[in-house]
């Protein structure tokens, strides 16, 4: 059986000493870029491997592509093959940040053609509450030939601007409501939002304990939103192409599958001046 949205706790420690499932550690802060590999030193998930949000799932930035611009795709395929990852490889991510980081890993393996990877539903929270052990070993990469299939590829900020003119796209945003409306932007130099955007927060896609919500739930709340588009329509974005996989992610537990990422996202969008502000 391979897991292609999420996994829980007790499934992962149950195949913790499973060669065909490899874990890996995406833990990261915006405001602090080292807390997650200094974390991940100190303590993580037995066997966990650990992957870098700027370094190894982002690509340099030029002012105008972002600030968390998709990697070169030789890079990351060669970045997955090194640490442990083929066809056959069933790979679980995690982080400490309700799946906003671990979700982009989520999308771009399955961008990638690679749709054995689950995420751990609660992140690392879900896996102590459980009394789960942690420990500090790094594991010794086991390095394998990772091909690259054919997955949904994300769009750019001209399809984007196109869809929307001919009302042919459905743009869902991630951000939190109130980045949405243009107040309190602490991450970008323009507050506001893409016009014709939707505004659904990430977080709402979880419970109080930091799991997503049952399937049927979320697909009632999708549908509900998205008002008789169909998920194929459907382009999520958010800052920079981060948590915006978060609602990608939601949609597939909802049974809701092909909607596509807009990757360069409002930090984007906003770079260039000539682009229409919503506030």
């Amino acid at each position: 059986m391979s897991y292609t949205a999420l996994v829980d706790a007790a499934t992962l420690a149950a195949h913790l000493d499973d060669p065909a499932w490899l874990i890996v550690d995406v833990r990261h802060q915006l405001a602090d870029t080292g807390y997650g590999e200094r974390s991940y030193v100190e303590s993580h998930i037995p066997g966990a491997v650990f992957l870098h949000c700027d370094r190894d799932l982002s690509g340099p930035m030029t002012g105008i592509n972002g600030r968390h611009p998709l990697p070169a795709v030789d890079a990351l395929v060669r970045r997955l093959g090194e640490i442990g990852i083929d066809a056959a490889t069933q790979v679980v991510v995690y982080d400490d940040a309700q799946g906003m980081i671990a979700g982009r890993l989520w999308w771009l393996l399955r961008w990638l053609g690679h749709d054995r990877v689950a995420l751990l539903d609660g992140g690392l929270q879900s896996w102590l509450a459980a009394g789960r052990a942690m420990d500090a070993e790094r594991p010794v990469l086991r390095p394998k030939h990772f091909v690259r299939g054919e997955g949904l590829p994300p769009v750019d900020a001209q399809y984007v601007s196109a869809g929307l003119e001919a009302a042919q796209i459905c743009l869902v945003d991630a951000r939190s409501p109130d980045r949405f409306r243009g107040e309190n932007e602490t991450m970008d130099p323009v507050g506001g939002h893409i016009p014709g955007a939707v505004n659904r927060f990430f977080r709402d896609n979880l419970q109080a304990d930091g799991r997503y919500k049952p399937a049927a739930e979320l697909r009632t709340e999708w549908l509900a939103m998205l008002d008789g588009v169909v998920p194929e329509q459907v382009v999520h974005q958010c800052g920079s192409g981060v948590s915006a996989c978060h609602n990608l992610l939601a949609m597939e537990v909802a049974g809701l599958t092909a909607s596509r990422l807009y990757a360069g996202s409002w930090s984007e969008w906003c770079a260039d001046p000539a682009r229409p502000v919503a506030r």
